[in-house]
């Protein structure tokens, strides 16, 4: 299961055309003579940090659960959790996993994606309580009909089916390989997309320290 924004994505999309097209025409000369000024290169740099901005805010966010572990990629971390080391998924203004961390302490993670505030939540449980209402349904959990809500549901439901089930001798899929090495996250940086930000943002200062000393 991969959960992402979608308007996220088309909005990063958008502007890595956009900047894609731009930078062609500024080495091209499409709508006019090309150029290879230091002004020209800087613009360059600036839609290339734009395009950093998109790939780590609009492309790589996301929550990821496969058979194994739910992954959790934020604008420049990740966080893989083995099921078994799951301790609560919550789904209110944002998706958060508490978990066993690399050093055995609890840890806590929010997840980008679906992150909504306090108030756009409320209205949003308040549209589903005036739906449950209209339709006489009997009474229902409904931050599961929130964004968020429903996003923490699945990825339960995903969690129950695959850890190991305590005290019984048939062990869900998550025990099905033996170790002795209790199960436990980690928290990494991703590298590209650290360097999606920092390398057009060195080389703008660069370029700025150039055209000072001109």
């Amino acid at each position: 299961m991969t959960i992402r924004s979608t308007l996220g994505r088309v909005v990063a999309y958008a502007w890595l055309v956009f900047a894609g097209l731009n930078i062609i025409d500024l080495f091209t000369g499409i709508t006019g003579d090309p150029d290879y000024s230091l002004m020209t290169i800087s613009i360059t740099f600036v839609l290339l940090l734009g395009c950093g901005i998109a790939y780590t805010i609009g492309l790589r966010p996301a929550i990821v659960g496969d058979e194994e572990a739910l992954t959790i990629r934020n604008p420049l971390r990740d966080v893989r959790v083995p099921w078994a080391a799951i301790h609560k998924i919550e789904g209110t203004n944002a998706v958060t996993v508490r978990f066993t961390g690399p050093d055995g302490t609890d840890l806590e993670t929010r997840a980008w994606v679906h992150q909504t505030s306090p108030r756009a939540q409320a209205k949003a449980e308040a549209r589903a309580e005036r739906q449950a209402r209209k339709s006489e349904a009997p009474a229902l959990d409904l931050r599961g009909r929130t964004p968020t809500g429903f996003a923490a549901r699945q990825l339960n439901e995903m969690r129950d089916r695959h850890r190991p089930e305590p005290g019984s001798g048939a062990p869900g899929k998550a025990a099905a390989v033996k170790t002795d090495a209790p199960a436990r996250g980690t928290v990494q940086w991703s590298l590209p997309a650290v360097a999606s930000l920092v390398v057009p943002l060195v080389a703008l200062v660069v370029l700025l320290i150039i055209s000072m000393l001109d």
